[in-house]
């Protein structure tokens, strides 16, 4: 089955952009459909490989930071070629 996933990362400390870039960094060397944009990032992929592969990468931007948030949209379906026809 194929997802879409939106992630945004939010650590809650000053040093938070270099947290945000190794992160993203970290998305960018996977086997999946990284995009980015300035609110969010978007990974695109198989689930039963998308899944166990960000449970990994947010226990470990997890445990370099002391306060950080995560936020997750899931969609059903590979959106990464989406054009908006309007």
């Amino acid at each position: 089955m194929q997802i879409s996933i939106e992630l945004t990362l939010t650590p809650l400390q000053d040093d938070y952009e270099a947290h945000i870039i190794r992160f993203i960094k970290r998305l960018r060397t996977s086997e999946f459909t990284v995009l980015e944009n300035p609110l969010s990032t978007q990974v695109y992929g198989e689930y039963d490989k998308v899944m166990p592969f960000l449970t990994q990468e947010l226990k470990i931007a997890f445990g370099n930071m002391d306060h950080v948030l995560a936020y997750m949209k899931m969609v059903k379906s590979n959106r990464s070629d989406y054009e908006p026809n309007f």
